[in-house]
């Protein structure tokens, strides 16, 4: 059992795009960046003289600007944009059934484990509407489970 598990995680880890790894990779450097930089730039102007201060604040300003940059490019990945359905909010409930059009392509999201969910099965799939994310089975277009709200911090 406890083999299988492993198996699945490691299967799971390797899956995950590698575009996605490398974007958030990046985002999470930079934020160590900045923290540093907010670090050297308090020494500075606790024990620096204006000079250094100066330079500290021009280096924590350009850390800032990199991490901003870093997280509008992260966000301006096409994966993430097309998910706004051509119908008004409707909140589904588990058991709900789906038409096709509501789990095509268009709305279904490449699975990302920044998103804290399970990967979705055989004859399953992800698909967001509006802010909720749902697990549609796709032979039937029953959701099996719901997730509200799951968006709402992009």
């Amino acid at each position: 059992m406890k083999s299988k598990f492993l198996t699945a995680g490691l299967i799971a880890a390797m899956m995950v795009p590698a575009v996605a790894q490398a974007q958030t990779r990046e985002i999470e450097r930079d934020r160590r960046e900045v923290r540093e930089e907010r670090r050297d730039y308090r020494d500075a102007q606790r024990y620096g003289d204006r000079k250094d201060v100066r330079e500290a604040r021009r280096d924590y300003n350009d850390a800032r600007k990199d991490y901003r940059e870093s997280v509008r490019d992260w966000r301006q990945d096409k994966r993430y944009q097309n998910y706004r359905a051509p119908f008004r909010y409707q909140q589904f409930r588990v058991g709900s059934t789906l038409r096709s059009s509501y789990y095509a392509p268009n709305y279904r999201p490449a699975w990302d484990s920044r998103w804290g969910v399970p990967r979705a099965g055989r004859f399953q799939t992800y698909v967001r509407h509006y802010n909720d994310l749902l697990l549609v089975n796709t032979r039937n277009g029953k959701v099996i489970r719901v997730y509200r709200n799951h968006f709402r911090w992009r």
